[in-house]
């Protein structure tokens, strides 16, 4: 089994796919500090896809702290972690889906209330 695969029909976009992994990747331990990734155009050959796809993954987890991109040299991990060295994914997924909410127009307190009614209906499952 390879270590990225996309679901076309997942109806997750692929670039959301392929970083969602890395940062599994990265946060399980398989990718370390200081560890290159594969290039932009290798990993779009490995798993099929547009370079432009995993040229927006890259970006986005270097924007996030999670790589650092050296020109002419590649991209290695870079991962960021909190005060109890715990992985920050999970934050920065919430952080994202807030900061949609935002650009979508929903103020703070919506968000949270949103947020909550969403974490009951989880709670109501489990």
């Amino acid at each position: 089994m390879a270590l990225i695969e996309v679901d076309d029909a997942s109806g997750i976009p692929i670039w959301v796919q392929v970083r969602n992994r890395l940062m599994y990747l990265i946060d399980s331990g398989h990718y370390k500090n200081g560890d290159r990734l594969p290039t932009v155009r290798a990993l779009a050959a490995d798993i099929n896809v547009n370079y432009h796809t995993v040229n927006k993954v890259y970006t986005s987890l270097e924007h996030d702290g999670y790589i650092s991109s050296k020109r002419g040299r590649g991209a290695f991990v870079s991962k960021t972690e909190d005060a109890d060295g715990e992985a920050t994914s999970g934050d920065v997924i919430l952080v994202e889906g807030i900061r949609q909410c935002l650009e979508l127009g929903m103020t703070v307190d919506d968000v949270e209330k949103r947020f909550a009614k969403a974490l009951d209906g989880f709670r109501a499952d489990a």
